[in-house]
């Protein structure tokens, strides 16, 4: 049993160090909630939730992350025990979407229990990867040639897969230019779906660029246009946005609307759907790798630990803490050397709170007993 018997909402306010844009806008400031999970004994476990404050990426947003969390989901934890944390996922069943919010706490859940057990996160999950390797996604720059020296800044820090984001009027002629300057680069590209089936012809161009794969070209629902652009070009699609549960990535498949999956935690619910997922596309020869929300340090543990399971053979995005903060909420913070991330072997996510920190970052804060 893991009884819970305190649980905080930690709303927090964070710089970015600089603004990352995609295809939907511009982000500079990041707000988010930590949610700490804890049991008689005084253990503790930590969750992040990845919604924004605007509902570009997906329906959800910190506001209605905090609605669900106050008013449903910490309801229905609570009101019996629960002896494994795939048991949240059962529970919050009964609530429809609203994906983001329920992995939030369902991570705390996750931690806690592996520090009940005081085995790693990973080691609860079923990880075995060591270490994993790291990619970057590099937001939508001003020019070619600023583009051109990120790439090159990014390759020399030892990122083995570099991620760049792509609209309608900034993509063909750009990517062309850093092909031609970084031949063996490992590149990809995402379009947060920013195309149509009309941009066939357009898109097809991509396969003269030697691409890993193009991330959700069209509709963020859409899984049946994909396996027709996938029937006519050769670059692998990588579906993101279209994949919210288990049930998605099935059909998809079945579809052969993608080669690849992204698989991100808050978006598919929590941990124990991000891993049907994963042992799914093992089954089916699918790739996956671990996409980023542009988390904090508490999300960022729990990306390592999903990423050490074996199928995650694709560099993901979970890069370096100093990438994005000028101070992250955990130490020690997430370090990258020679291209990759050493999995944490400590109890839970393998990271302690920085609480001065986080206080220094919290904008509200909300206590419930039990």
């Amino acid at each position: 049993m893991i009884p819970i018997q305190k649980i905080t909402l930690h709303k927090l306010r964070m710089r970015m160090k600089n603004p990352f844009q995609t295809s939907f806008g511009t982000l500079q400031n990041k707000e988010l909630f930590i949610i700490e999970t804890e049991d008689a004994e005084g253990n503790r476990g930590y969750g992040e939730s990845v919604a924004f404050t605007e509902p570009w990426y997906t329906e959800e947003t910190v506001a209605t992350t905090e609605h669900m969390l106050i008013d449903f989901l910490i309801p229905l934890l609570t009101e019996k025990p629960i002896d494994h944390p795939r048991e949240v996922t059962e529970r919050f069943a009964v609530i429809r979407r609203n994906n983001m919010a329920k992995a939030s706490i369902e991570g705390a859940v996750w931690d806690l229990y592996a520090k009940r057990k005081n085995i790693s996160l990973s080691e609860a999950l079923g990880g075995s990867q060591e270490t994993i390797d790291v990619g970057i996604s590099l937001g939508i720059a001003p020019t070619t040639d600023e583009l051109l020296d990120r790439v090159q800044e990014k390759l020399d820090a030892g990122y083995k897969r570099i991620k760049l984001k792509i609209k309608p009027g900034f993509d063909i002629d750009p990517l062309t230019e850093v092909r031609r300057e970084f031949p063996d680069a490992q590149l990809m590209v995402d379009a947060n779906s920013a195309y149509t089936l009309e941009d066939m012809a357009h898109l097809k161009q991509l396969d003269t660029l030697d691409l890993m794969m193009i991330e959700q070209p069209l509709g963020h629902d859409d899984i049946v246009d994909h396996a027709m652009l996938q029937q006519a070009i050769e670059t692998p699609i990588c579906l993101d946005e279209s994949i919210n549960s288990f049930e998605d990535a099935r059909k998809a498949i079945e579809l052969g609307s993608c080669q690849v999956v992204n698989i991100k935690i808050g978006r598919v619910g929590g941990l124990t759907e991000a891993k049907r997922i994963h042992d799914y596309c093992a089954e089916k020869g699918i790739a996956v790798w671990c996409g980023g929300m542009l988390e904090a340090g508490v999300g960022r543990a729990h990306n390592i630990a999903l990423t050490s399971l074996p199928n995650f053979t694709v560099p993901g995005d979970t890069a370096a803490s100093a990438l994005y903060w000028e101070q992250d909420i955990i130490t020690p913070e997430v370090t990258v050397q020679n291209g990759e991330i050493t999995v944490p072997t400590g109890a839970g996510i393998g990271f302690d709170i920085d609480y001065e920190a986080m206080e220094k970052f919290t904008i509200d804060q909300k206590v419930f007993e039990f």
